[in-house]
């Protein structure tokens, strides 16, 4: 298969894709967003949480 081959087949799979409308990419976005937040404090959280552990064991 030759490069040339190659693009065409990548071009008509691409026509098939279904992409998300804004109203839908937003909703995605901001999902993706708070769960990255979430699970950014939820392991600060943890983090501190064994530091302050270790802390007293060692102090």
């Amino acid at each position: 298969m030759n490069l040339v081959t190659f693009f065409k087949n990548v071009s008509r799979e691409m026509k098939k894709v279904s992409w998300p409308g804004g109203q839908e990419l937003f909703r995605y976005t901001v999902t993706v967003v708070c769960t990255v937040a979430f699970i950014a404090i939820f392991f600060a959280v943890i983090d501190l949480g064994i530091t302050q552990i270790l802390n007293s064991f060692f102090e």
